[in-house]
């Protein structure tokens, strides 16, 4: 079965076609760096007009690259919850379109649940249940994955998202937008013991995320250093900022799973990319006698293959939706 993914809930415009909920035989993904970079940050107006001028083309590119039409395709799947508004609109009107002109199964979904997927489309027999992080620019969830679609949702971000984090401390540092990656690569030339950031929430019961604290924190290390007039540790402040971050997510995590009794932990979502968060996963699980996976760096941020796995899995347990599908910016994980 082929399935036509869309994606477009927040500045990446994204399609896929996906073969069996498994197969991937295309994922276009126009990113929109040089408008983020011009404002330094998401603009969720001006990201909206560009998903207008660009879904079509998108569309037509995914199509071309796996060698089919939307004679082949079987159903198409959508982001339709959590996100931009503007975004999702375009997404859904695309999905919708397509739907109606060619009478095939439509299925809007929660953009959480794409990331969850993208975990399986790069580890097809990771078991359940399992404990999933999911943390990126705008999510920073804690969840308990008990089958393919029953999740628990455990902890969730108060404030900032850990990507957000991320992206907040690197522009109030001056360096390039986005930040994840920028502080990951600074990050390596510093020494994580020069600043003892705190690692917020990390030794509380909860399983809940804040990380406004900790980003006060490094802006107030900062601004200190500059008044003195001492030498700005730029590196330093980056590694010891990030190993703060990447502390609370691990610590939060191994704790939820030993909890909940399972023995397998996925990461997904953008900052799962980030290097120093991917070895202390490893490093932690191994000691733990635990398994962690991750997706394949293609797959770490918003994509629409993972949107057309999860939309397979759906359709085939029956369930899809009809043309009254709307977009909710905001909803809970399984509404």
């Amino acid at each position: 079965m082929m399935v036509l993914g869309i994606e477009t809930s927040c500045d990446e415009t994204s399609a896929a076609v996906v073969e069996d909920g498994k197969t991937i035989l295309s994922s276009t993904i126009a990113a929109q760096l040089d408008l983020l970079r011009k404002y330094g940050g998401v603009v969720p107006e001006i990201a909206a007009r560009r998903h207008t001028e660009l879904i079509g083309y998108v569309i037509k590119e995914a199509l071309d690259n796996a060698g089919k039409t939307l004679d082949d395709i079987d159903a198409v799947a959508v982001t339709a919850r959590q996100g931009l508004i503007g975004c999702l609109l375009v997404g859904v009107a695309a999905a919708k379109s397509i739907s109606y002109a060619r009478k095939l199964p439509l299925i809007g979904l929660h953009h959480i649940e794409g990331h969850i997927y993208a975990s399986r489309l790069t580890n097809p027999d990771m078991p359940f249940p399992h404990v999933c992080l999911t943390v990126s620019g705008g999510h920073t969830m804690l969840l308990y994955v008990e089958d393919g679609d029953e999740y628990e949702l455990l902890g969730t971000t108060l404030d900032d998202a850990a990507g957000e984090a991320f992206d907040k401390i690197a522009k109030f540092l001056g360096l390039d937008f986005p930040g994840g990656p920028v502080i990951d690569k600074l990050s390596r030339e510093g020494n994580p013991e020069a600043f003892k950031f705190p690692r917020p929430m990390l030794r509380g019961k909860s399983f809940d995320f804040s990380f406004s604290g900790l980003k006060t924190s490094v802006i107030n290390k900062f601004k200190d250093k500059v008044a003195r007039d001492e030498k700005l540790p730029m590196a330093d402040i980056a590694a010891g900022f990030q190993e703060a971050v990447v502390d609370v997510l691990a610590g939060k995590t191994m704790r939820a799973a030993e909890e909940k009794g399972v023995t397998t932990v996925s990461v997904t979502g953008g900052v799962s990319a980030n290097s120093l968060l991917r070895t202390v996963f490893q490093e932690v699980c191994a000691r733990k006698g635990m398994k962690v996976y991750f997706p394949t760096f293609s797959l770490c941020t918003d994509n629409a293959a993972m949107i057309a796995a999860a939309g397979y899995a759906r359709l085939v347990k029956g369930e899809k939706s009809d043309l009254r599908l709307n977009v909710v910016p905001n909803a809970p994980l399984g509404d």
